[in-house]
């Protein structure tokens, strides 16, 4: 068996790649851009229907509307909402054995960034009230004797979503809380 070995110079190499590049160049003038990104500049993609491909992929200029805030909201990778960005932050003090709340009003969709720091330990409950003119009411976050908390929260109804501290110890706690994002004016309810 006799085995053959094929040496190629470089000027051989050279045409061949230099040949590979005007080959390169012709599709990406003639296919590719017509096809991806509706530019002809020598008119043979719209002949060969290739501009057609672009168009067909384009959204209505209707589909390009931002979504508003609502059900469907957290899956969109953009988010429009009716009220502006704020930052609010709210300080109360707790007596032992006492309780309260603050809240923001949002809308389906809104959310917050919020931290909230306190003096003492606290037990709290993360929550949200409806405002549909039920009583309705959903915890999202409980737990004893904390000190701080932070995360996000969107608003998955209408209502006011807010936090409850309750001060289990014998001395006063004061508990800060920062919030950032999409809600009304923080408030005592």
């Amino acid at each position: 068996m006799t085995t053959h070995t094929l040496h190629a110079t470089t000027p051989q190499l050279l045409k061949a790649t230099a040949a590979a590049a005007v080959i390169a160049a012709a599709v990406l003038v003639s296919a590719v851009l017509p096809a991806e990104y509706g530019i002809d500049p020598t008119g043979i993609g719209g002949a060969l229907g290739l501009t057609a491909l672009h168009a067909a992929n384009m959204p209505a200029e209707t589909d390009v509307l931002l979504p508003k805030a609502g059900a469907n909201a957290a899956a969109e990778p953009v988010i429009a909402f009716d009220v502006p960005y704020r930052n609010g932050e709210m300080t109360l003090t707790l007596a032992p054995s006492e309780g309260a709340e603050i809240k923001a009003k949002m809308l389906e969709g809104e959310s917050l960034v919020f931290s909230w720091t306190s003096s003492g330990p606290v037990s709290f409950d993360m929550h949200g009230d409806h405002m549909d003119g039920t009583d309705a009411f959903t915890s999202y976050w409980k737990d004893r004797d904390q000190t701080a908390a932070h995360g996000s929260l969107v608003a998955p109804f209408k209502g006011a979503h807010g936090w409850y501290w309750h001060n289990k110890g014998a001395t006063p706690v004061t508990v800060t809380v920062k919030a950032s994002g999409y809600f009304e004016a923080l408030y005592r309810p």
